[in-house]
């Protein structure tokens, strides 16, 4: 295979045998295909990627593809340079979203994923030794970095065809970039990624695929893709994953925010979930109608429409998107998880912010950049602006699900950057409607207090929910799996259980709450539960109730509902804290949906207690829950609610 000869930038090429190659620890491999390969860029900073996410062009626009045997030119990209960044288009809907199918492993270190050797009918090695000479073959770009964004962070180097720019422009956002001079004998790569895209189509039918290869010290995992969702950014996040896996910490699966009530009281929220569970969302405003109210929820039966006026929102000051380190040197004893963000840039999914003014704060920042962003699936003209509501369309009528931007958090206002204490840990669920006619596990009111072992449950079991649109399409109630992280992980799910299990029982002075989004029974609601949720937990200091001011849920995998809620003297309707009690759903659909949450967490839960190193206090716990067990049982394990 070869690539078409574009006119690439005018950066410098590293010849073989370059000082900047000989000062440091490559692997042979890698230090082979870098000085071997056709000509070398070597970047230091975001501006050299934005420039050759262009390949040279004068226009503003630049197709990415390759020689493809068999198929000749094959698109795979086309780029458009605009005023406030790059832009990419995916020339196949396929490729705009993740598919959560991607990942094997092909290593004989202990893993649950899928093996290479297990998937395909010829060894990696062969299919390894033929990238690295491909990459051999073509004009390349690398750079260098650290994963993790900590100052001990784990040193890494990612490599792709040069005209693949924009894929390592949107890693560098997420990730940072080390300039050379930074760099002497003592960068030792920990982890290395090499991107191959047209062995998609010559190995794997056409699907994306990326292969992990842990070895001593060294992680290594070959893209055959082009959407940075399952390397560039979740990729990463299984480096990171594995790292603590050895070393006995969790890189929390979740968005984190200080809200700060109109008050001034200051209470720190991370909101955990699957893809799609509102981590983003949880840093944003609440979306409001052209009259400034919220609306609440529209009923799907009736029509009806609630509101709430809210004269003035919490203060939000954003620490984590999406992946936060959870290292043990950030823990001082305080009985509270303390996390730091993983990521120099956030992976914003934009798919909900469909017409103007939906999001102002958001719509600002992504439109009048102070730097170039990387925009994902939006319609995009060279020299003018994207905007984030201009979703491409997947088919005629059908916009893409995932329209996407990485936005630099330094570009963010009032970011955090220290260690936080988290004061609660949310969760959050993809609902469908519920109704009599109709009954399913959307029976989730507006927010449930959890004790700390259906806390860890709901962790174990992390429904992917009604209508994902992260990824590719799946059938029915699926699991992300254990920590909602576990599609990026590459080793054992009972060693990740256990340190999610670990991590809960040493932090006892964290509440857990639960929230739905899209539907509260017969009401659709998008993103509005978890965001009137976090004003109204923020108000009270946090997840601290009276006895009185809470009710065991009608399903016990729900701990507790709320009896009331008000913000601002302004009340909740009963019907949206319990869903049992709306008329268009009662009791008996109720039921039936909680039945099907508990088939699920069944389903879920049986394979570990085949697991001998499973922790005994977690075998208790999903015994528990397979033996239909009460609130009062779940909340006798650890320290329950206080």
């Amino acid at each position: 295979m070869t690539m078409h000869k574009e006119n690439l930038s005018t950066f410098p090429r590293v010849s073989p045998g370059a000082d900047v190659l000989n000062r440091l620890n490559l692997p042979d491999d890698l230090r082979d295909v870098l000085t071997n390969c056709r000509s070398l860029t070597i970047a230091e900073s975001t501006e050299q990627l934005v420039e050759l996410s262009l390949g040279g062009s004068e226009d503003g626009r630049f197709e990415v593809g390759y020689d493809v045997p068999g198929r000749g030119w094959v698109p795979e990209v086309h780029v458009v340079r605009v005023r406030n960044g790059v832009a990419v288009n995916y020339v196949e809907p396929y490729m705009r979203r993740r598919d959560p199918d991607c990942m094997v492993i092909a290593d004989e270190m202990p893993t649950d994923k899928p093996r290479f050797k297990d998937r395909f009918p010829y060894p990696f090695e062969n299919l390894r030794e033929e990238t690295l000479a491909w990459l051999k073959d073509q004009d390349l770009a690398c750079f260098f970095f650290k994963s993790g964004q900590m100052d001990s962070g784990l040193p890494s180097v990612a490599v792709c065809p040069a005209n693949a720019g924009f894929f390592a422009f949107g890693l560098a956002l997420l990730q940072g970039i080390l300039p050379l001079d930074e760099l002497d004998e003592t960068f030792t790569p920990g982890a290395v990624i090499y991107v191959a895209p047209p062995f998609r189509h010559t190995h794997f039918d056409g699907k994306q695929m990326v292969v992990h290869e842990r070895r001593h010290n060294l992680h290594t995992m070959f893209s055959y893709n082009l959407y940075p969702g399952p390397s560039a950014k979740k990729g990463i996040y299984g480096v990171l994953l594995n790292l603590g896996e050895r070393e006995g910490w969790v890189t929390v699966h979740g968005s984190t925010v200080q809200v700060i009530t109109p008050y001034d009281n200051v209470v720190t929220i991370t909101h955990e979930g699957a893809s799609g569970g509102g981590k983003s969302e949880m840093l944003q405003y609440a979306h409001r109608e052209a009259d400034g109210r919220l609306l609440i929820g529209e009923n799907i039966v009736t029509g009806e429409r609630r509101y709430l006026s809210l004269p003035q929102g919490c203060a939000l000051h954003p620490v984590t998107d999406d992946m936060a380190l959870a290292h043990p040197s950030f823990q001082n004893g305080s009985g509270k998880l303390a996390v730091k963000d993983a990521e120099g840039a956030w992976f914003v999914r934009v798919n909900h912010i469909n017409r103007y003014g939906m999001d102002p704060n958001l719509e600002s920042l992504c439109a009048q950049s102070s730097e170039p962003l990387l925009f994902l699936s939006l319609h995009a003209v060279p020299d003018a602006t994207c905007l984030i509501w201009e979703h491409v369309e997947d088919a005629p009528g059908k916009p893409c699900p995932n329209p996407r931007v990485i936005l630099p958090r330094q570009i963010v206002p009032d970011i955090v950057d220290e260690v936080v204490e988290v004061d609660i840990r949310s969760f959050g669920v993809r609902t469908p409607p519920c109704t009599k006619e109709k009954p399913s596990y959307g029976i989730l009111g507006m927010v449930h207090l959890l004790p700390p072992a259906l806390g860890w449950l709901w962790r174990m079991v992390a429904p992917r929910g009604f209508d994902n649109p992260s990824i590719t399409d799946t059938a029915g109630m699926t699991s992300e799996g254990v920590g909602s992280y576990w599609p990026f992980a590459t080793g054992l799910r009972v060693d990740q259980a256990n340190l999610l299990l670990e991590q809960i029982r040493n932090t006892p002075r964290t509440r857990y709450t639960l929230s739905p989004n899209q539907h509260v029974g017969a009401w659709q609601t998008g993103f509005i539960p978890q965001w009137v949720a976090r004003e109204y937990l923020a108000r009270r200091g946090g997840a601290k109730f009276r006895p009185d001011q809470l009710t065991p849920a009608r399903c016990p995998l729900l701990g507790y509902a709320l009896y009331t809620m008000q913000i601002e003297g302004l009340t909740i309707p009963r019907w949206f804290l319990e869903v049992n009690t709306q008329p268009e759903v009662g009791n008996e659909a109720y039921d039936e949906g909680a039945r099907q949450l508990a088939d699920f967490f069944a389903q879920q839960l049986k394979p570990y207690l085949a697991e001998t190193s499973l922790d005994p206090l977690g075998r208790q716990i999903i015994e528990c829950a397979l033996d239909d067990g009460s609130l009062s049982d779940f909340e006798g394990f650890m320290h329950g609610i206080k």
